[in-house]
């Protein structure tokens, strides 16, 4: 009996030495992955740069740091696994959506259904990725389309999982530019291709909004690889349409989903100075 005690004694130990050496490697590791960050912080110019090389070195120490871990365990995995059985059924419901989220992290590094600093919208929430973890992704969340997608400053995190269960906008996946289109009303009377020639000076005066089409093709070109993608218009148009007592005037026009409104506030200023001077008959009800 005194040897059973004696042995279990021994064989625990063992496993106490283990652990208090394991946690030793991550300490040493977490440590070495702050003095390389304290040193590039300084060295390294760019925000985007320096986060970059701060997110790749973290990932590096990581594995470096778990292949040591598991070196050091691997004479004892056969007795750990043996105990792992026997609890494994109960943990795998407990942390299944840990799993999950672990394997979708994987798909989002390998497939990249969308990378750092892109603007997605996911089950309802539209933002900019700023983070993407092994478990969750952050968004610096934008409000919708009719407040301009402005940031709201709020940072929302996502599970990884979504990417299996929710539908997915991607704004940059195939090309960086979007459709964007404002409605103008004019009088009933008006002259309707005097008032179209004053929004096209306008739109086309705008050298951002000028320059997407010819960029716009060159992407297309180099997206028609992986994607059935094709345009047969890419500069603006205005498009009409008689609504009761006034004329619409749609102006449809490719813009940077974050310069939006910036260029929408472009148009509506011009337009505004081109009713005061009697150039455009805006209608207003």
């Amino acid at each position: 009996m005194k040897s059973l005690k004696y042995l279990l004694k021994l064989y625990y130990s063992e496993y106490f030495t283990l652990m208090g050496r394991t946690l030793l490697i991550y300490a040493l590791f977490k440590f070495l992955n702050y003095i390389i960050v304290l040193i590039t912080s300084k060295r390294i110019k760019g925000s985007k740069t320096r986060f970059l090389f701060h997110k790749n070195i973290n990932i590096l120490l990581n594995i470096i740091c778990f292949t040591l871990i598991f070196i050091l365990w691997l004479p004892y995995l056969k007795s750990v696994m043996t105990i792992i059985s026997f609890i494994s059924a109960g943990l795998t419901i407990a942390i299944r959506e840990i799993i999950l989220n672990l394997f979708a992290g994987v798909y989002i590094k390998a497939k990249k259904p969308f990378k750092l600093e892109d603007r997605i919208n996911i089950d309802g929430i539209t933002g900019d990725v700023v983070l993407i973890n092994n478990l969750s992704f952050k968004l610096l969340e934008v409000e919708d389309k009719d407040n301009g997608e402005q940031s709201t400053g709020l940072i929302v995190n996502i599970p990884n999982s979504y990417v299996f269960s929710k539908s997915l906008k991607n704004y940059n996946t195939a090309f960086k530019y979007v459709w964007d289109e404002i409605t103008i009303n004019i009088k009933i009377d008006s002259d309707i291709e005097k008032n179209k020639k004053e929004i096209m000076d306008i739109i086309n005066s705008n050298e951002i909004v000028n320059q997407i089409p010819k960029k716009m093709r060159k992407e297309i070109k180099q997206s028609t690889v992986d994607y059935r993608i094709y345009y047969n218009h890419l500069e603006p148009i205005i498009y009409t349409k008689i609504n009761n007592d006034h004329i619409e005037l749609n102006l449809r026009f490719l813009t940077h989903p974050k310069k939006t409104r910036i260029i929408e506030d472009y148009i509506w200023t011009n337009i505004l100075e081109k009713y005061k001077s009697k150039k455009i008959d805006l209608f207003i009800n």
